[in-house]
């Protein structure tokens, strides 16, 4: 209590909790401490902590701050092992005690404030103050993932505006993807083709003879039907990937005439109404349009 002065406690009410409470520990020559493993410790720690903020708090001058502290020191340590009837017997003795070093306002809150916090809660003090606690820690290491920086609002859009691009950025991607299924396709069949070419060609240059004129003609017939076949079946790959794609522009058309309208509306001035008053014409027409497709 030595280094407990005026401007020590001063310096602990200015600091914010946990630095008033290290400032407070390092004025009552108190050796470091683990805060979890040594509860006694730390909440008789917060328990001075609180009645410099009590004092500073009711108008007591600096000086009687250091009294309240070594007042609320004594009583703890007088009290332990006490019944609640003894510890308030105690409590009224060392008010009388300290009766010439306060005035009278200041001696009321003095007793009304542990009264109040002390007496009515004396049994939790005896139990976490009076006996050392057994304590069963389990430490686990998490890594907590911040959310993320949110952007400005100034770039946020209208849900709906946000969820109508969604639906637009989905509608070209499938057409993409549409027509990177067709250039697939077309690949895979010309390699069909080419295999079912070689495949025919092989026999009769095994064969190594030559061809009389109907095996001659046959052959081609039958080449040129391969090549019809693979054709077809090209065209009507193709046919149905387009119809696919012009399908997919319409939903995108259908979707951007019916685009919802950003509210509110930036209007400036006379400017900016001329340039609402055009938008809502041409939403208009849109609509108009897409009633009578």
């Amino acid at each position: 209590m030595a280094l407990l002065t005026p401007q020590g406690v001063k310096k602990v009410f200015q600091f914010q909790k946990p630095e008033g409470r290290e400032h407070l520990r390092r004025l009552l020559n108190w050796e470091q401490f683990d805060e979890v493993r040594d509860s006694r410790r730390s909440i008789l720690l917060d328990t001075l902590y609180e009645s410099i903020i009590f004092a500073v708090g009711k108008g007591f001058p600096w000086v009687e701050v250091v009294k309240v502290v070594k007042f609320t020191e004594e009583l703890l340590e007088e009290t332990k092992g006490c019944s609640i009837t003894e510890a308030v017997t105690i409590l009224g003795n060392k008010l009388r005690d300290y009766q010439g070093q306060f005035n009278t306002t200041h001696l009321l809150a003095l007793c009304d404030y542990f009264y109040f916090t002390f007496i009515h809660h004396y049994r939790l003090y005896q139990y976490v103050l009076g006996q050392d606690q057994e304590v069963n820690l389990t430490v686990t290491q998490l890594e907590v993932c911040a959310p993320p920086q949110p952007l400005p609002l100034a770039e946020g859009k209208d849900r709906d505006l946000w969820k109508h691009e969604q639906q637009v950025a989905e509608l070209g991607m499938a057409e993409a993807q549409k027509r990177m299924h067709v250039l697939l396709l077309k690949e895979a069949l010309q390699l069909k083709q080419e295999h079912m070419l070689q495949k025919f060609l092989e026999v009769p240059v095994q064969q190594s003879r030559v061809l009389k004129r109907e095996e001659l003609e046959n052959l081609i017939n039958e080449v040129i039907h391969i090549q019809i076949e693979s054709l077809k079946e090209e065209l009507q790959c193709e046919i149905q990937a387009t119809y696919d794609i012009l399908d997919l522009k319409l939903q995108k058309k259908t979707l951007n005439l019916n685009a919802p309208i950003p509210f509110p509306l930036s209007i400036t001035g006379q400017s900016g109404q001329d340039e609402s008053l055009k938008f809502n014409k041409s939403y208009k027409e849109k609509k108009a349009k897409v009633k009578k497709m």
